[in-house]
């Protein structure tokens, strides 16, 4: 340590170790590079980021136009004086952290209850930055730290719920050693038996167990401004944070109530808070791999379509959630062949998107310029089985249509789709069969239609026919064939886009369970 005077610097790494080191020799360099005089093993870090300055008595810490930059007490800086307790991080998440302390050589100064509750409300500030910036595991180690000091004990605990036992989170004694479950006093199921036990929601003491004092971790809730108040009984507590004197110290359970109780609450506060935090932090991490799994699905998806020459085709596809179960695809089968097919994996979320995708390589891979319309739905129900064992299946329905107009089609179990001639007659193409994934003795049958020039299919998920409005009515298949009406003359972009407009227009913004999928097909021979 340094002499008199000096102040020092708490180093937190990101893999959970701490030390304290004098803050010397100034200028006091931080970076990637060994030349500096704190090395920070973090690539993250750059090669010299920041260092610590003193100027007339008054030390600063000072960014050297770092690529992440630096933070004091949370706050982006690029230049800030320190004072006691100051929390330096370094631009990024889970790196490391550095804490001020200011030496004055006069530390046993001001003793009694009244210095001993300022320090303890010092001490937590910092753990209370540090939330913001440190996973759970820090936080506790700086809570942690802070009860031993304020107290004077030597050693202490925090213990966690699990389950309807306590769990040793972390351990610590007062020159900062890691210490594991074998080194209480009193075995986990003792504490946890005795905090159940106990009306006093503030400490306890447990007989025969030598200086023990419990202080439960409750919820707390603010009551406006500073004013906090703990909720809940003992039985509900998050933990208990444990602290431990030997023969011949003060016997810790004559700690002033003052004391303690802001320490009960601070704890819980600062556990609390932690405890947010990661939930926040896991819930934005999920958002960004959904974004990702949505962009994917997306590019996935057909993104040029043929809107010229005998085949023309367009498609659209709204998932109601993040990701979607609809998938629509188009392959050319050689010269004067194309085939389509629009699908719907059962159920919602994450896993009928991933199905879905796998869907669309298994349509790709054996779809082929020979291969039947029922011969492909037969290869895709087997390879649905073998993989969900009937858990999941989707309905699809997989159409082919030649230069000539001949119109061949399958459908496992989906929508029927819709027929407009230029006479303006609007029909459904008939269907039968079960949907793939379902059992494995199933099979479709193939039907056939002449088409003329400038015909116009539509092929459609239940998301669209099934959409509803504020008044809880559904779109209704009737509606989708007035849609086809109206565009069809205008070709298959015009129908794909309004009738997914006339969809959204009737749901006037009602939240929906499915996706909307729309595929058209127009034959131009």
């Amino acid at each position: 340590m340094g002499g008199p005077g000096v102040p020092e610097l708490e180093i937190l790494a990101p893999t959970g170790g701490r030390k304290t080191v004098p803050l010397e020799p100034l200028p006091y360099r931080m970076g990637r590079q060994e030349d500096n005089h704190l090395v920070l093993r973090d690539n993250r870090a750059s090669r010299h980021h920041a260092r610590i300055v003193c100027e007339a008595g008054q030390y600063w810490v000072e960014d050297l136009n770092s690529r992440n930059g630096i933070t004091v007490n949370g706050e982006k800086v690029a230049r800030a004086a320190l004072v006691d307790g100051a929390v330096v991080g370094f631009g990024v998440e889970d790196s490391y952290t550095l804490v001020f302390r200011a030496r004055s050589g006069a530390e046993g100064a001001g003793a009694g209850p009244t210095a001993g509750l300022r320090r303890l409300r010092s001490i937590l500030e910092v753990a209370r930055t540090l939330t913001g910036s440190l996973s759970t595991d820090h936080v506790l180690a700086s809570l942690l730290e802070a009860a031993i000091s304020v107290t004077g004990c030597d050693r202490g605990f925090v213990l966690l719920r699990e389950g309807r036992g306590l769990v040793l989170r972390i351990g610590r004694d007062s020159a900062g050693m890691v210490l594991g479950e074998g080194d209480l006093t009193a075995p986990p199921e003792v504490l946890c038996a005795a905090l159940e036990s106990r009306r006093d929601l503030l400490s306890m003491t447990v007989e025969g167990y030598g200086h023990v004092v419990c202080v439960p971790l409750l919820r707390v809730a603010m009551a406006g401004g500073e004013e906090t108040a703990l909720l809940g009984s003992a039985r509900e507590a998050a933990g208990l944070l444990c602290l431990e004197s030997g023969p011949g110290r003060a016997e810790l359970a004559g700690l002033g109530g003052e004391l303690l109780q802001s320490l009960a609450v601070e704890a819980s506060m600062i556990l609390e808070n932690a405890r947010l935090i990661v939930q926040e932090r896991l819930k934005d991490r999920m958002e960004r791999e959904l974004d990702l799994a949505r962009t994917i699905q997306r590019d996935l998806l057909p993104d040029q379509f043929p809107l010229t020459g005998w085949f023309r085709a367009c498609g659209v596809s709204v998932s109601s959630a993040q990701v979607g179960g609809d998938y629509f695809d188009l392959m050319e089968l050689g010269e004067g062949r194309w085939a389509a097919v629009l699908a719907d994996v059962s159920g919602k979320g994450v896993s009928s998107a991933l199905l879905a995708a796998f869907l669309q390589g298994v349509f790709l891979a054996a779809t082929g310029e020979s291969t039947s319309a029922a011969a492909v739905l037969e290869r895709v129900n087997r390879f649905l089985l073998r993989r969900t064992n009937g858990e999941k299946y989707a309905t699809l329905v997989l159409v082919t249509l030649d230069r000539e107009g001949k119109l061949v089609w399958v459908n496992a179990g989906h929508c029927r789709p819709l027929l407009w001639r230029r006479t303006g007659e609007v029909f459904e193409l008939r269907a039968a069969g079960l949907p793939v994934g379902m059992l494995e003795e199933a099979t479709w049958e193939t039907y056939r239609q002449q088409v003329e020039p400038g015909d116009v299919m539509v092929l459609y998920s239940d998301g669209c026919s099934e959409a509803r409005n504020g008044a809880g009515e559904m779109f209704g298949v009737g509606r989708v064939g007035e849609a086809l009406r109206r565009f069809a003359a205008q070709g298959a972009q015009a129908v794909a886009e309004g009738l997914r407009r006339a969809v959204e227009e009737f749901a006037g913004g009602e939240a929906q369970g499915d996706d909307l999928t729309v595929l058209v097909v127009e034959y131009h021979g």
